[in-house]
């Protein structure tokens, strides 16, 4: 029997990531970007040290390359590729950008076959493709405002250097954890550390980052929320990411840890948001794939 659980892994972390995406929207009104990045790094990290005291999961002898690894994976795929995505987001807009974001997945698969010889079958390459087109399809309905706005070419060098940091990220963590025996959530704590210290230099220098700290300490509602959606989003969220990139081939990983967008459209339905049938014909096409992904693993 087929053993699933890298890919349920990635799916219920794509959900948590939808969850936490919706809150973090509402949430960067109040608070910067690199800012909340930081401020949800930091939470994270915490959560993941107490889960790390109470199992008593933590492991101090970890070979120098796979360390060497994990550490250069986060600061490439979580410090550098989500600085250079929520940058894009204000140039380009969350839509555009997430459609950009569709490139890492195939993006991962390739490298995965450069780096790590690691190759899906045709069958596989349907799946990651046809999950793909289904949430392009979603994501790449324009609304009013998009059809009359030019494309940024600074919001798509941009998207495109988010897409490329995702995916090395993602293969860079694949090497490190393959046929080792560390454990995801250790694999968590050191990616988000080392993303963590690329991105406080970044933050600190800013000459608004104590006052806009201060203003928000000062809401506790919005301090609330950060903590619920950096629980949901990013410690749990991190740890399933590993998680599946650990037990799956990174390019099936990596194609169902982006189908957030398709699971974003309950929610909307549920705020009152009219969900139209192309996006529904999308997630429809987007299900077909994944389901392709759990048949031919």
């Amino acid at each position: 029997m087929t053993n699933y659980q890298g890919e349920i892994a990635a799916l219920v972390a794509a959900v948590l990531w939808a969850f936490a995406s919706v809150v973090y929207g509402r949430v960067g009104a109040h608070i910067p970007p690199l800012h909340l990045n930081l401020i949800k790094g930091i939470i994270a990290i915490i959560l993941l040290l107490i889960t790390i005291a109470a199992t008593g999961e933590l492991s101090l002898v970890i070979a120098p390359i796979p360390l060497c690894l994990l550490l250069l994976s986060g600061v490439i795929g979580i410090g550098l590729g989500d600085t250079a995505f929520l940058a894009g987001i204000n140039a380009l807009g969350a839509r555009r950008l997430l459609l950009l974001e569709t490139l890492a997945p195939p993006m991962t698969a390739v490298f995965a076959l450069i780096f790590l010889q690691e190759r899906l079958n045709a069958n596989a390459w349907c799946g990651v493709l046809l999950t793909i087109l289904g949430v392009a399809w979603v994501i790449s309905e324009r609304t009013e405002k998009e059809i009359t706005s030019h494309l940024s070419l600074r919001g798509v060098v941009l998207g495109l250097l988010a897409a490329v940091a995702n995916a090395l990220g993602a293969v860079l963590s694949r090497a490190a954890l393959a046929n080792t025996n560390i454990n995801p959530l250790v694999a968590a704590l050191l990616r988000l550390s080392a993303a963590t210290f690329f991105l406080l230099p970044l933050t600190a220098w800013q000459p608004k980052f104590k006052t806009s700290i201060l203003s928000y300490s000062k809401q506790p509602r919005v301090v609330a929320a950060t903590c619920f959606a950096a629980f949901c989003g990013t410690y749990l969220g991190i740890w399933l990411q590993q998680t599946a990139i650990k037990l799956a081939p990174v390019g099936i990983a990596s194609t169902l840890l982006q189908t957030s967008p398709i699971f974003i459209l309950p929610l909307a339905l549920l705020t009152g948001e009219k969900v139209s049938l192309r996006a529904t014909a999308g997630v429809v096409v987007a299900i077909a794939g994944i389901a392709l992904l759990f048949y031919f693993r």
